[in-house]
């Protein structure tokens, strides 16, 4: 028995180029595609979103003197890249998947369409919603939470290379303080780095938890879906 059935995985693009620090590492995807296809033979309603940080960050200092929107706009294709490589490393190991772009992009992806999106995992298949909302000033984390809610999942699992929430960076700060349980409030009073702050209120508003945990552990991914604690979880105080 899942505790969790449909869920919204997000990974950072960073995620994907491991220790080389750019781009994508291929053992890293392996292992991401391995850790959900186990997921999927347990049950589980994967969807997935990436970022593209790896590839292109439009905040970043390359982009400095770049229009803020045209930034975005090549991030979001960043995703895209990042979601294709991610389509290939699950078919590989025999999982139908599908994606789904906010931009059209038909010779490669489908359009996001609710419905649709809701029936591929209703048949088993792993669905990647590339070029978050497909608007500028809006992250992926943001893109993650949409689309979470409006695929009814039960929870977002947002994969990291630390345990969970923290007052402050572990890997800086040996004495930081970890959260298991934590609520939306306290994330934004605390100003905690989970998702941004569009991102929180939307989970907030939709009752929608968010579990924090290490994607680089191997067997975290389905020892929290079998109910194990793992990571730290976000939801509404008192619940």
């Amino acid at each position: 028995m899942l505790k969790y059935r449909r869920i919204l995985l997000k990974l950072s693009g960073e995620s994907l180029a491991g220790d080389d620090g750019y781009g994508i590492n291929a053992a890293m995807l392996d292992r991401y595609a391995e850790e959900i296809r186990e997921a999927r033979d347990m049950g589980a309603e994967i969807a997935l979103v990436i970022g593209g940080g790896n590839i292109f960050r439009g905040v970043s200092e390359a982009a400095a003197n770049m229009d803020r929107v045209q930034a975005d706009y090549m991030g979001m294709l960043a995703t895209v890249i990042n979601a294709l490589a991610f389509q290939d490393a699950l078919e590989r190991k025999g999982i139908y998947t599908r994606l789904q772009t906010a931009i059209k992009m038909e010779q490669m992806a489908e359009p996001f369409i609710r419905r649709r999106a809701i029936r591929h995992l209703e048949k088993g298949r792993v669905v990647i919603f590339g070029a978050g909302t497909g608007n500028p000033y809006f992250t992926t984390d943001t893109a993650a939470s949409l689309r979470a809610i409006e695929i009814e999942a039960d929870v977002i699992i947002k994969g990291t290379r630390v345990d969970g929430v923290y007052d402050s960076d572990p890997e800086k700060n040996p004495h930081a303080e970890f959260f298991p349980k934590i609520s939306y409030l306290d994330v934004i009073r605390k100003n905690l780095r989970v998702m941004d702050m569009t991102a929180i209120t939307l989970c907030q508003e939709n009752v929608l938890p968010i579990v924090v945990m290490n994607m680089n552990e191997k067997g975290n991914f389905t020892r929290l879906l079998r109910g194990e604690k793992v990571g730290s979880l976000v939801q509404a105080d008192g619940a």
